[in-house]
C-alpha cells in the first residue's frame, strides 16, 4: 500500500494533509486509513463525468419501444394461470423481499431514516416501515409462510434503523427473518475535483446510489443467505411507496411464463413530459431512459392506438431470479454524477454550510442492471394500486398525496 502522503501528492489532493495535522492521534489514524482505502484512479474517472451533458448520453444509441403486458387487460383464464404459477413459488418458500431504505427523510423535514417517517393515514398514523411490515405479515398469513425480509440501509442510517426496529419489536415480524445490510459509499468531490472533509474530520462520503445494491447483497452475504434458504425469486422495492405491492403473483407468474430472469412493474406516464424514467430498449437490450435523456420527439411519439411508445414509468418495483442478482453483482455498473449541496470543513477547520450545489456525488442506478439481459418482463399496473411515492414535502408525490392514495386503496380491500 502506498504511503498516504505519496497518494495525496500523486492525485493532487495534498490539501488533505492540513486536516491530518489538525487532529489527535486516533483521529489521524482513522483519516489515514480512509485515505489509503480510496481508489483514486476510479475517483478521477468519476470526476470526468461530472460535467457531462446528459442530453448527449443517447447519441449513437438505438432507442426502441419495449413490449409490456397490461395486467388489467389479461383474460380471466390467463390471469388465473399466472397467479397459480406465482403463488406456488411463494407458498414453497422460494420468494424473498428486499426494501431499499438507505435514505434520510431530510426533504420531508424529518430527522431520521426515511422509513421512520410517520404517515397520517387511517385508521391511525403509521411509520413507513410499519406499513411494509403489515403488508408482509398479511402475505405471510395468506400463503402460510414467512417471507424473508432484507432491508438495505446506509452507513448514515443503519444504526438508527436497527434501533428503530428493536424499539418497535420489529412490528411483529419474526426477528430471525429480517436481515439488515448496508449499501456502498463513495467520496464526494468539490467542483474542482478535490476531496472534502466533514465536520468529524472524516473524508466526506455519500451512498453510491441504489445500483450499488447488487454488489452490497453479494459483499454483505445476503445472496449467500438467500441461496441457503432456497430462495429463487426476489422482489426489490423502495421504502417510500405507501402502497407498494411486494408480492404480486401475476408479476411473478408472468416472468416465469415468459422465461425471463428480470421483471418490473410500470405505470403509465401522467403526460409525455412527466419527470420519470421510462422503459425502452437501448441497442436491443432492456433499459430505463431518464427523462433528461429522452428527446421530445420520442417522449411524444405514440402507437396506432394513441398510446405513448415510451410511456411505461419505472416505479422501483423490480423482480429478479437469484441467478440474475448473482450475475449483476459481478458487473461494474456505470456511475452517474449528481450536483449536490455539501457542507465541509475549510482549511482552518471551520464548517462551511453551502446553500447552493457545490460538489459532486456519484451514483449507480438499479435499472442499469437490466442491460445485462436480452429481455425482461414488464407488467403495467395502476398508480392507484401500485404507486404512492413520498419524495417531496408538499405538492406532487408528497405525504398528502400518498395518504390519499393509501386511504383510498385500503377502502377497496
Amino acid at each position: 500500500m502506498k504511503n498516504y502522503i505519496e497518494l495525496l501528492k500523486k492525485y493532487n489532493q495534498e490539501h488533505i494533509l492540513k486536516y491530518v495535522d489538525m487532529v489527535d492521534e486516533k483521529k489521524k489514524n482513522d483519516l489515514i486509513n480512509q485515505i489509503e482505502k480510496i481508489n483514486f484512479e476510479e475517483l478521477n474517472k468519476l470526476y470526468e463525468i461530472s460535467n457531462r451533458d446528459n442530453t448527449k448520453a443517447i447519441k449513437g444509441i438505438i432507442i426502441e419501444h419495449i413490449p409490456f403486458v397490461d395486467k388489467y387487460k389479461l383474460e380471466k383464464e390467463r390471469k388465473e394461470t399466472l397467479t397459480k404459477i406465482g403463488e406456488d413459488i411463494i407458498k414453497n418458500n422460494k420468494y424473498a423481499v428486499v426494501t431499499m431504505a438507505g435514505g434520510q427523510g431530510t426533504r420531508l423535514g424529518h430527522d431520521g431514516p426515511k422509513g421512520t417517517f410517520k404517515l397520517d393515514v387511517l385508521p391511525k398514523p403509521k411509520y413507513l416501515f410499519e406499513i411494509l411490515a403489515e403488508n408482509l405479515l398479511r402475505e405471510n398469513k395468506k400463503y402460510g409462510v414467512v417471507i424473508p425480509w432484507y432491508i438495505m440501509t446506509s452507513t448514515e442510517n443503519n444504526e438508527k434503523t436497527v434501533s428503530f426496529f428493536e424499539e418497535h419489536n420489529y412490528f411483529g415480524y419474526p426477528k430471525e427473518d429480517i436481515k439488515f445490510f448496508k449499501q456502498g459509499n463513495l467520496p464526494l468531490l468539490s467542483e474542482d475535483g478535490k476531496l472534502l472533509i466533514d465536520e468529524n474530520y472524516n473524508i466526506k462520503i455519500a451512498s453510491d446510489g441504489n445500483g450499488s445494491i447488487y454488489k452490497s447483497m453479494k459483499n454483505e452475504g445476503i445472496l449467500s443467505d438467500m441461496k441457503k434458504r432456497g430462495i429463487e425469486w426476489i422482489f426489490i422495492g423502495a421504502v417510500d411507496n405507501a402502497i407498494l405491492n411486494m408480492c404480486d403473483p401475476i408479476l411473478l407468474g408472468l416472468t416465469i411464463d415468459e422465461k425471463n430472469e428480470v421483471a418490473s412493474k410500470s405505470v403509465v406516464k401522467a403526460n409525455p413530459h412527466e419527470k420519470v424514467g421510462v422503459f425502452c430498449k437501448k441497442d436491443s437490450r432492456p433499459a430505463v431512459i431518464e427523462y433528461t435523456e429522452l428527446p421530445d420527439q420520442l417522449a411524444e411519439e405514440t402507437d396506432e392506438e394513441g398510446e405513448l411508445l415510451y410511456g411505461e414509468s419505472h416505479i422501483m418495483c423490480n423482480l429478479y431470479s437469484l441467478k440474475a442478482l448473482e450475475k449483476i453483482a459481478e458487473q461494474n455498473l456505470p456511475y452517474h454524477s449528481a450536483h449536490k449541496k455539501a457542507n465541509y470543513l475549510d482549511e482552518n477547520g471551520k464548517l462551511v454550510k453551502s446553500e447552493v450545489p457545490n460538489g459532486y456525488k456519484y451514483e449507480a442506478f438499479i435499472f442499469d442492471g437490466f442491460n445485462y439481459f436480452d429481455n425482461m418482463t414488464i407488467l403495467r399496473g395502476r398508480r392507484e394500486e401500485d404507486f404512492a411515492p413520498i419524495k417531496n414535502k408538499e405538492g406532487v408525490d408528497s405525504p398528502e398525496t400518498a395518504i390519499k392514495l393509501y386511504n383510498e386503496y385500503w377502502k377497496l380491500d
